[in-house]
């Protein structure tokens, strides 16, 4: 199994700021205290003090227990009570494990532990699992490849509108969503596992925690849902940060987005004047409601108003119904953890530059954050098929972003009969040149007949740019196994004009490479690309 590795820059819809912050060496101030390259947090102390360590990990061993996680996962709690650092990373509690970037972050996560702990001072996985978003659409389905198209499985969910993804069991219909994926994914202990995950009445957050601890069972990943009522009194003091000292943040936000705009960034994350850093969970209707602040002092969720200290006798007595916004869980999340750094994804370590602002004013510090791996798997069928066509994947990238018909009738193109190439190429480069005589020609006798003749050569030029595609897509027609070779680079490496890491389900992989799969991710989080990696399978 070999893997190429290329510039970042080859992925789409990519920001400025995460891409300078991959390519840059040097720290991206006053932004991020470190930059992607930067191992000085391998042995810079973590601080958490000695109860709270023990409550910490007494409360992620009852868990992972839950869970049924291996040993190795039990042996890095053990490692972190007696004062290991955290490698933190985390994502959604999406279907069947979710799209294949979610194995990419916990295989960097494992990598970077051992490569801490390799250092001299001992570092352990975490995956830090987003049960209390509330965006059920983004959650409850996976998207596989199935005979030469994406198919979309979407599970049934059952629970209040609105309420946090994590809680809401799997509902009727769930059966029928396992039978398609099997069908897609044929028998194996993979399908095994995802049966034993999601069953009926299980949790999304539940069947997501017990299937990536499965997955990463030999690897010792801990899995956490700080979701509890314990975990979140845990960082108790990073909730009541922000609703006692709103304003101030907000302002320091603002400011913060005005740096951006003057380095030539934008802010990932809005902030308009009324909006928090925090959601309420209602007590009645269980749905994850902004909290917005229409005076200094009232918050407002849903219909209901609040005082300050209203939302502080909730945070003493239910701490669990306070949640966090995009910018700062990841300060609520290292008042919780001992974490030494954070691994995420390219819109994640976007919003840091603006959680920065945060860490300081709140925690007197800023965790330092390295990008994930990013890459492309290549499976043996598709490997051939990009041989024989002599392509490589920046190509079939830049092709389908630009128009999904391209990449087939460039291959119609290329796959034309040597004959036919010529008597193309050689009527083209004639028009193009007798064309141009005329056009000088007539520039030399009247402006006007000059104007006429360019006109009239560009819409020559296009039928015969018309013509050359007329042939491509004749060739298309006639070579069954071109089609099919156009279909399966569209679904296996860019589906929906996009990259694969952001689009199929982990599953597939998993399916066909079962316990070898995070091996060997963590093997290649760990070679060094600061761009994006092509691994053939």
């Amino acid at each position: 199994m070999t893997a190429e590795c290329y510039p970042i820059s080859i992925l789409p819809e990519l920001s400025r700021l995460f891409l300078d912050f991959c390519e840059r060496h040097d720290a991206l101030s006053p932004f991020y205290p470190a930059s992607a390259f930067s191992t000085d947090w391998m042995t810079a102390p973590v601080r958490l003090s000695a109860p709270r360590r023990s409550e910490l990990c007494s409360r992620l061993e009852e868990q992972s227990r839950e869970y049924g996680a291996a040993p190795p996962a039990l042996e890095n709690i053990a490692r972190l009570r007696n004062g290991a650092g955290a490698v933190v990373t985390g994502q959604q509690v999406t279907l069947f494990g979710g799209p294949l970037f979610t194995l990419f972050k916990a295989a960097t996560a494992i990598r970077r532990a051992r490569e801490a702990s390799a250092s001299g001072y001992p570092h352990v996985p975490v995956f830090w699992l987003a049960t209390e978003d509330h965006d059920l659409a983004e959650a409850d389905h996976i998207a596989l490849p199935a005979k030469g198209e994406i198919r979309v499985l979407r599970a049934p969910a059952a629970g209040a509108a609105g309420a946090p993804v994590g809680e809401l069991r799997l509902g009727e219909g769930l059966d029928d969503v396992l039978r398609q994926a099997a069908e897609i994914l044929g028998p194996g202990p993979f399908l095994e596992s995802l049966r034993r995950c999601y069953r009926p009445g299980a949790t999304f957050g539940r069947a997501f925690a017990e299937l990536l601890s499965r997955i990463f069972a030999a690897q010792g990943l801990i899995v956490i849902d700080a979701s509890s009522r314990g975990f979140h009194a845990l960082g108790r003091d990073v909730l009541r940060a922000a609703l006692v000292r709103a304003d101030e943040l907000h302002s320091a936000l603002a400011d913060r987005a005005d740096e951006l705009e003057a380095a030539g960034y934008h802010a990932q994350v809005l902030t308009p004047p009324q909006s928090s850093l925090l959601f309420l969970i209602d007590a009645d209707s269980g749905a994850r409601l902004p909290l917005r602040r229409p005076s200094p002092g009232q918050w407002l969720a849903g219909e209901r108003t609040y005082s300050t200290g209203e939302l502080l006798e909730v945070l003493d007595e239910a701490p669990e119904r306070l949640s966090p916004n995009a910018l700062l869980r990841p300060v609520f999340q290292d008042a919780i953890l001992p974490t030494a750094v954070y691994v995420g994804g390219p819109s994640e370590i976007a919003y840091f530059a603006q959680s920065q602002v945060l860490y300081e004013r709140i925690a007197g510090r800023t965790t330092p954050v390295l990008p994930r791996l990013s890459a492309t798997l290549i499976e043996p069928g598709v490997a051939k098929i990009l041989a024989r066509h002599e392509i490589s994947l920046p190509w079939v990238m830049e092709t389908s972003a630009r128009d999904p018909l391209e990449l087939a009738q460039t291959l119609g193109a290329r796959a034309l009969p040597a004959e036919w190439k010529r008597r193309l190429a050689a009527a083209g480069h004639a028009l193009e040149a007798e064309l141009a005589a005329l056009t000088e020609y007539a520039a030399a006798a009247d402006p006007g007949l000059a104007r006429a003749c360019e006109t009239a050569a560009s819409k020559m030029l296009y039928q015969m740019n018309r013509l050359r595609l007329m042939a491509a897509n004749h060739q298309l027609q006639r070579e069954h196994r071109l089609a099919s070779d156009v279909q399966a680079i569209a679904v296996h490496l860019f589906p929906e004009r996009s990259p694969q890491e952001r689009v199929l389900g982990s599953a597939w992989h998993l399916s066909r490479y079962g316990e070898a799969l995070p091996d060997l991710l963590v093997r290649h989080a760990g070679e060094h690309c600061p761009g994006h990696k092509a691994i053939w399978l």
